[in-house]
């Protein structure tokens, strides 16, 4: 009889932990369906789509498979069957007209694949030419779950789960997850969101982005900065950092990549039009440099024109990867948005074909691009002309003729003794024209004069800086040819073989020409230097009150960097009164303070001590602060406990009442308003009641990792923070505010100078709170700081969904960046934003928040980050940040903004 008994009490044993077990097998497969259904919507929302290759797409198929096997009869699965979901879909089909649909798209797929995998003769000619038009293949792992796949893009894999649910019974164990009548519709009902998304096939420009961690993309950046540092960064071309598949391959593939983007962007492509290509155009880099070969292609994207030039070694696959990053023809390579230049000179030479020179608004000449013969100048001068509309147009424009298209404009005789030697003249061959072209825009003001001259014929070639010296027409150089005072200026035929022409004819348009780009040079100068000084006063009136006026230097009367020590707060102890304020200040702004006396120290900066009290004003200060503590935790525990009974009474009437099937309405009302000294005030009680909850949710979830928050100093916490509630219950408790108490905490280690601290901390902090204004404050502020201190970096952030809003901040400013660093960082940075108070900046944390986006904006910059991006790198980098270069640019960008208002 024991023996029945003991066997019978170990098999029910045995049965509780196998219940045990499957319940938490169970739970854990429906944990990581809901992580992956989680993961593939967040994509669906910030890419607005999801492609087919996504690995989310497999990570998602894996589980719900897992889900679909788990417990799984053989008879259902198949005896012989390898692939049981396979076997499971086709049972289902042949009864489920749903499934069965699924089923007959899965032989198909599976037949093209087989055809592909084994192709004819005929069929690999016809591959080759038709290769673009049939769909991609599959990835192995497509095929591995071709199944559950082909349900989720048919949008009908949840309808499929359901019908197995419902029918659970012929298919699995009992035990099984399908089976459960909790698990099993939660499961169909989870796959519901999914089976509702667009999936895409198509190759967008990010296809092959699976968003890289943020860690990802500093690696990525620091790989390109150690590798390709640029001398020239206006000429070479922005090779940024693209969103690729995996970071496994990036070491190996990134350089070549990158090229090989650049290039294909010379072609066109779904954002820009190519208007023009011409390979074999020459260009003169350097004066010490030959001319160099290369490929010239003129885009057109939504708003703007760009000409651009790469050098043949760059597109013809020459260079090995290594050499292709660090090739110097990068350096040559030219990138010229034609919105910046304002005149084209056109040089047409017969004998060694047309140069082509474009000058910028300042006046500054781009190297000469030289076109081969066979008027290629011309074709471009066409398709720029044509690209230009109808915003913008050339001036003089060209002209159309009947049988030839478009040409250059004719010559314009202006008087009639140019006219009578035209006359005298026999007929020749039409001589090479130079021509200047202006580029003007709608709205523009338009100078030509249509009588004026327009160009200039009988010039053989006009002398540039870099061709002074050239030959003239018989081969030898004469003093008419080579002897003119400009280098715009028109020489005059030679009179070895040539008519002479009149100097002051035709010369003159040359001049008005070079004396009309002065005036222009130095218009835009003055109003360049105009729009300076306006720009100047809206910093002063804007920014001026964002820092100190008075420059605090680090060096001045000694160095700074090294911080408050202990030896120099020892010396500060011992001679209180004679002591200055601003030189221990100041050395906390430029180094931070030693953290063995962060405890005596702190006190000061937050406000608790003043600089210069006595040891023992210093003593009579904690013990008034200690009998305040005490006496306003003695209130709100007595509060407490009335909320406590009022909550346990209501509760149990409650209860009672239902058992009794009774109303309960007017004996929890008289519950709650029963006479007490405490409890007559409803809404007093009902505030500290909600607040508490809050406070107790928060503290339990509040750096749990911490080694210093064990639970007694969570309880710590706690009354401190009910403690400062209690005092301003017209505010109450809001998420975050444990996080600011939390380092205090740590520092302090003492509940009275903690509490103390901490509400001289909330004086400031508490008008970021949702109570406060200071949080749209801040971002105004910053709309202001970035907009000065790096407009190109702005205007990103405008372009990319325009996050200038800077919401992204709200957390960095709620918490003074709390949480996006280590505590020992966090005590670094909180230090400085007390001290830079006195020294610099009341706005210090702006600095730092600027000096945070400064530092990755680089990535932010190459990846095209728009809100969700730059959200989620931030959030992936917190607690990564190097802090203390945060605060070296933070401090050097607050002198920027002082050295701005005082015009230095």
């Amino acid at each position: 009889m024991f023996w029945l008994i003991f066997s019978t009490a170990a098999e029910m044993s045995t049965s509780r932990s196998s219940e045990c077990t499957e319940d938490e097998a169970k739970q854990k497969l429906l944990w990581n369906v809901k992580r992956e259904v989680k993961q593939i919507m967040e994509e669906a929302v910030t890419r607005k789509f999801v492609h087919e290759d996504s690995s989310h797409i497999i990570g998602l198929c894996t589980v719900v498979e897992a889900c679909l096997l788990y417990l799984l009869k053989r008879r259902a699965a198949g005896f012989l069957r390898s692939d049981k979901v396979a076997a499971l879909f086709t049972k289902v089909g042949k009864i489920y007209p749903v499934a069965g649909d699924v089923c007959a798209k899965v032989q198909e797929l599976q037949q093209q694949t087989d055809n592909k995998k084994k192709p004819s003769n005929g069929q690999e000619s016809l591959k080759r030419q038709g290769s673009l038009s049939k769909p991609p293949p599959l990835t192995p792992q497509a095929i591995k779950h071709i199944w559950v796949r082909t349900a989720l893009f048919e949008k009908v894999l949840d309808k499929i789960v359901q019908y197995i649910v419902d029918n659970s019974s012929k298919y699995y164990e009992k035990q099984a997850l399908i089976a459960d009548p909790v698990c099993g519709p939660i499961l169909a009902s989870l796959l519901v969101g999914p089976c509702a998304l667009e999936y895409t096939k198509l190759k967008t420009a990010d296809h092959y982005w699976t968003d890289p961690s943020a860690d990802e993309l500093v690696q990525r950046h620091r790989i390109h900065c150690a590798h390709g540092h640029q001398d020239s960064p206006s000429k070479r071309p922005a090779l940024g950092i693209r969103k690729r598949q995996s970071s496994g391959s990036m070491s190996e593939d990134k350089f070549a990549a990158s090229a090989r983007e650049y290039v294909e962007s010379l072609h066109q492509n779904s954002r820009t039009h190519l208007l023009y290509g011409k390979n074999n155009v020459l260009v003169q880099p350097k004066e010490d440099v030959e001319t160099v070969p290369g490929y010239l292609s003129l885009h057109q994207s939504a708003d703007h024109l760009t000409l651009k030039w790469t050098p043949n070694q760059l597109m013809n696959g020459t260079l090995g990867d290594s050499e292709l990053e660090k090739s110097v023809y990068w350096d040559y390579a030219l990138t010229v948005p034609l919105h910046q230049i304002v005149c084209i000179h056109c040089h047409q030479q017969p004998d060694s074909g047309d140069t082509l020179v474009l000058v910028s608004q300042d006046g500054i000449q781009r190297p000469p691009l030289h076109f081969p013969q066979g008027g290629h100048l011309l074709a471009f001068l066409s398709c720029l002309e044509n690209g230009l509309l109808p915003r913008g147009q050339l001036d003089p424009p060209l002209w159309s003729q009947r049988g030839k298209g478009k040409v250059f404009p004719k010559l314009r005789k202006r008087n009639s003794r140019v006219k009578s030697i035209d006359q005298e003249e026999p007929r020749v061959e039409e001589v090479a024209t130079d021509y200047v072209f202006r580029i003007i825009y709608n709205g523009q003001k338009n100078d030509y004069d249509p009588s004026e001259l327009l160009v200039m014929h009988g010039c053989s070639g006009t002398q540039f800086p870099w061709q002074l010296g050239d030959a003239c027409s018989h081969g030898s150089p004469c003093l008419s040819c080579s002897s003119s005072g400009s280098p715009y200026d028109v020489p005059i035929r030679c009179s070895c073989g040539n008519d002479r022409w009149s100097l002051s004819h035709h010369r003159t348009p040359l001049k008005m020409l070079c004396e009309n780009m002065k005036r222009q040079i130095v218009s835009r100068a003055f109003y360049g230097w105009l729009a300076y000084c306006r720009h100047l006063s809206t910093v002063r009136t804007h920014l001026s009150a964002l820092v100190n006026h008075t420059i605090v230097p680090s060096n001045k009367p000694s160095e700074a960097s090294g911080g408050l020590t202990a030896e120099v707060w020892n010396k500060y102890e011992k001679d209180r009164k004679n002591y200055k304020k601003l030189e221990l200040l100041r050395m906390v702004y430029y180094g931070g303070v030693q953290h063995e006396i962060r405890k005596d120290v702190w006190p000061f900066l937050l406000g608790h001590y003043k600089f210069g009290m006595s040891k023992q004003d210093m003593d009579q200060v904690d013990e008034d602060i200690a009998a305040k503590y005490r006496y306003v935790m003695s209130e709100w525990k007595a509060c407490e406990l009335v909320v406590k009974q009022r909550d346990r009474e209501t509760h149990s009437a409650i209860l009672a009442k239902l058992s009794s099937g009774s109303s309960i309405d007017s004996h929890v009302q008289h519950l709650i308003h029963r006479d007490s000294t405490i409890s007559n005030d409803t809404e007093l009680m009902d505030a500290v009641s909600l607040n508490w909850h809050r406070i107790d949710k928060d503290v339990q979830r509040c750096d749990r990792n911490y080694w210093y928050f064990t639970t007694i100093n969570l309880e710590r916490l706690k009354s401190i923070m009910c403690s400062y509630v209690w005092e301003h219950l017209e505010v109450g408790y809001v998420q975050g505010m444990c996080d600011l108490l939390a380092p205090l905490m740590v520092i302090m280690d003492s509940e009275p100078l903690a509490y103390s601290c901490f509400t001289q901390l909330m004086k400031r902090m508490n008008q970021n709170f949702p109570n406060g204004g200071a949080m749209d404050t801040h971002f105004a502020n910053m709309r202001s700081l970035i907009q000065i201190l790096d407009s190109e970096l702005f205007e990103l952030m405008h372009q990319n969904g325009d996050y200038t809003h800077f919401y992204f901040c709200y957390r960095w400013f709620l918490l003074d960046f709390k949480r996006e660093l280590l505590y020992e960082d966090v005590f670094a940075v909180w230090e400085v934003i007390w001290a830079a108070k006195h020294i610099s900046s009341e706005h210090f944390v702006l600095f730092i928040a600027l000096a945070l986006v400064e530092v990755y904006r680089e990535i932010i910059r190459d990846n095209n980050m728009d809100f969700t991006d730059i959200i989620k790198f931030f959030n992936e980098m917190a607690e990564r940040h190097d802090t203390q270069q945060i605060l070296r640019i933070a401090r050097e960008l607050v002198y920027k903004v002082q050295t701005l208002i005082e015009n230095k």
